[in-house]
């Protein structure tokens, strides 16, 4: 049997985040899950949260990462992977689910991506949907540590379009695009965990 991808990074924070999840997401039955990576939050969070329908997203040519772990999920409640690039609007959902997620993204795809996904958001969610995102974050143009600065310097090493965001900036679009701050978490190896709900 072949192995699974893997992240172990996922593998750590998934205790911690779902810990948050299984709170804020307690009154919601769909998630749209963007940028699901080796499916390892998909299948664990579906397996801890039966009461949602997960729908796992990845881009196109990622989209074969995604697909064997979520095959082997034995529940009803996680979907097909999707194949879905949020700069690429309008969305190929038919609507908006009452809650979306995404970990360790914003700081990997284009600024431009981070607009259109708050872009699409603004025009399309519901009220009250609820955005929550997870991974390392600027404040007031700082790095909140050592380790972040070093990481950042390798996203510029790897990719010129990469980058850790800075928070005002997000918190910004998300503004503009009718969501308004709800918690702003701490979370383990200098990452955060923000909610948003729309108004």
């Amino acid at each position: 049997m072949c192995s699974l991808p893997y992240s172990q990074a996922c593998e750590n924070n998934k205790g911690p985040i779902l810990d948050v999840l299984s709170r804020v997401f307690v009154s919601c039955r769909d998630v749209l899950e963007m940028a699901s990576g080796t499916g390892q939050h998909a299948t664990w969070f579906s397996a801890q949260m039966p009461f949602l329908q997960w729908q796992p997203t990845e881009m196109a040519q990622h989209i074969e990462i995604l697909k064997p772990r979520c095959s082997q999920y034995s529940g009803a409640n996680l979907l097909p992977p999707k194949a879905l690039d949020v700069s690429d609007r309008p969305w190929p959902v038919e609507a908006i689910p009452d809650a979306l997620f995404s970990a360790n993204s914003l700081h990997i795809m284009p600024w431009s991506s981070v607009e259109a996904l708050f872009g699409e958001l603004g025009d399309r969610a519901r009220a009250n949907t609820l955005l929550v995102i997870y991974g390392p974050f600027n404040y007031g143009g700082q790095y909140t540590a050592p380790s972040n600065a070093r990481f950042d310097q390798r996203l510029a090493q790897q990719s010129p379009v990469s980058a850790i965001r800075d928070f005002e900036k997000v918190d910004a679009l998300a503004s503009n695009a009718g969501f308004e701050l709800r918690e702003d978490i701490e979370m383990p190896a200098n990452n955060r965990l923000l909610v948003w709900r729309k108004d």
